[in-house]
């Protein structure tokens, strides 16, 4: 007797050589071959989910006749946060299907630092039985520093017990890169647990040049995806490490790297998305390949960085392209121009078109998870900076636009009976960091500029890495009622004025993600921008920009529960110059 295997193995070579019919057959169809980067017109057969045979003249039980339009293999996000889109994974899938992303590499980071292991747990749990394949990579900075308060600290031996699952590639960004150039032995087990079971490391090093950068590609870590610019760019490149290109809600940097892109070799270079809200996810990867090709890219290597070198990367078997014993996971595009798929194929089946979902995704009852906005009991003096009249000149955050990383300048305030004011005038606004996780009571206290608030206070539980509540207004009473506001609805982001809420986005789900569907999402978000344009905020997505101002691994200064952070000495230091 033959087993299943056995069966659907004769069943595919008979498929091949055409002695019984396909399950489908795309007739006429123009294919991009990203293994011999040609173009060229053939039938595709496809049997019980993989490519069977590549010809003319296949015969199926279905035939579709795409009638010479461009067939593609889908899109593959190589490195992504979901908890960042603040949906579910259901939810997630809904929106970038269609758009012809079928398999993504998960960072579950986020949720990691407020959850721990359950949180990825939670995240697997809920990522099955979609027609969108999550992997995923497993965190490495939980927390990211010591100059931070998160919800657990995952260690090596925590990461080992999941590191064998086939749905786990690697060792996700290992952002503490001053860690692994000064060897510190937390960092580089996690590096060895990876490297031990021939899985990825990926990296994290804005700006790491030099010998740093060699000890740190030395150590096996063999990506990264904060590159700026073109200099970054090569000088990883040349030293072997993968290029993720990302363009995220609040870092777009695939302009900037376009000029490598065009003169170097792209086969490791990858596009990515990190952080997106979900006005962003509608078109994601095709959005890139997109931009690139209009920007002089050939298609054929556009889409190879959308494909092919993501699946190749992360040693993921027989994904990719359109070759016998592959994936069927397939567009149809009626252009090299748009790159809106007409047809979205998962596993050979027709799961999408003109942009619509053509198969029912069922939101399955989530694992139940336990609140996590928990703060000490806030008083209104917790949130005053006291400082003597002689010290009024501080050190300011400056938000640079579309930029995760941010500048220093020292800014003159007013002091009013020892307690140091925001100066609106100047765009000179307060900024505070309150621990929710453990009620340490901890508290950071700065003053951020960039915003442009003119009145009110707008305040989220997403704030990267640990997710600590973070605050942001022109007058305490403001920033007092918004914080008191997301410990109620247990997470989320907030807009109020004169102590009244103007939008309010609740985000339950580990205080990062909501339980609704994203058509209701995106209502409370624009519901937001329109909220915080009313307050005067000059800056396009004041939440996504915000909720980097803690994450003390990238330059120049940043804030946490425990004050102020100088990243480029890796230490906290006093707000008053």
């Amino acid at each position: 007797m033959y087993t299943t295997e056995e069966n659907n193995l004769e069943k595919i070579i008979k498929t091949a050589k055409g002695e019984i019919e396909a399950d489908i057959v795309i007739k006429n169809a123009k294919l991009i071959n990203v293994l011999s980067e040609e173009i060229y017109e053939t039938d595709i057969a496809v049997s019980d989910g993989k490519i069977a045979g590549i010809s003319k003249n296949y015969k199926g039980k279905k035939e579709i006749d795409v009638q010479g339009a461009y067939v593609s293999p889908s899109f593959i996000d190589g490195h992504v946060h979901i908890e960042s889109s603040m949906l579910l994974p259901a939810e997630f899938a809904k929106m970038v299907v269609p758009s012809g992303t079928t398999t993504i590499v998960a960072d579950p980071h986020e949720i990691s630092n407020v959850m721990g292991l359950q949180g990825i747990s939670f995240m697997r749990e809920a990522s099955k039985n979609l027609p969108l394949d999550v992997y995923m990579t497993l965190p490495s900075c939980v927390p990211a520093t010591d100059l931070e308060t998160s919800g657990v600290d995952l260690n090596s031996y925590d990461l080992a017990l999941l590191i064998d699952a086939d749905w786990v590639l690697g060792i996700a960004e290992m952002m503490n890169f001053p860690g692994v150039v000064n060897c510190d032995n937390s960092v580089l087990s996690k590096i060895k647990l990876g490297l031990d079971k021939k899985k990825r490391i990926d990296g994290h090093a804005p700006n790491l040049s030099g010998k740093d950068l060699n000890a740190y590609a030395a150590a096996g870590v063999c990506s990264d995806h904060e590159c700026t610019t073109y200099e970054e760019a090569l000088e990883k490149l040349r030293l072997g490490m993968y290029l993720m290109v990302r363009e995220a809600t609040g870092a777009r940097n695939l302009d900037a790297l376009i000029p490598v892109l065009k003169n170097y070799n792209t086969q490791r270079c990858m596009f990515v998305t990190d952080d997106r809200h979900p006005k962003h996810l509608a078109k994601h990867i095709s959005r890139m390949v997109k931009k690139a090709v209009k920007n002089g890219i050939n298609p054929i290597k556009a889409i190879q960085m959308a494909s092919i070198n993501t699946a190749e990367y992360f040693n993921i078997p027989n994904l990719g392209a359109i070759a016998p014993g592959y994936r069927a996971d397939m567009l149809v595009l009626k252009d090299l121009e748009s790159f809106e798929p007409e047809m979205v194929f998962k596993n050979g089946k027709l799961v999408a078109q003109n942009g619509k979902m053509t198969v029912q995704i069922d939101t399955a009852q989530t694992p139940a998870l336990r609140g996590s906005v928990n703060i000490k009991y806030l008083y209104h003096k917790d949130l005053e900076i006291k400082l003597p009249p002689e010290k009024n000149k501080v050190k300011v955050i400056n938000v640079i636009p579309e930029q995760l990383i941010t500048k220093e300048t020292v800014e003159t305030i007013n002091i009013e009976n020892g307690i140091a004011k925001p100066c609106i005038e100047k765009d000179v606004l307060k900024i505070a960091v309150i621990e929710r996780h453990k009620a340490t009571g901890n508290i950071g206290l700065g003053f951020v500029k960039g915003f442009g608030l003119k009145s009110g206070a707008i305040a989220s539980t997403v704030a990267h890495d640990s997710h600590n509540m973070i605050v942001i207004g022109t007058n305490d009473e403001d920033m007092y009622y918004a914080a008191v506001e997301l410990v109620k609805s247990q997470g989320g982001k907030i807009i109020v004025e004169n102590k009244k809420t103007l939008a309010h986005l609740k985000l339950p789900i580990a205080g990062l993600m909501s339980d609704r569907p994203f058509e209701e999402v995106e209502t409370k978000l624009k519901e937001l921008d329109k909220a915080a344009k009313q307050i005067g905020c000059k800056i396009d997505d004041p939440f996504m920009s915000m909720a980097f101002l803690s994450l003390s691994v990238i330059p120049e200064l940043k804030i946490t529960d425990k004050g102020l952070i100088d990243v480029n000495k890796f230490e906290v230091i006093d707000l008053a110059v």
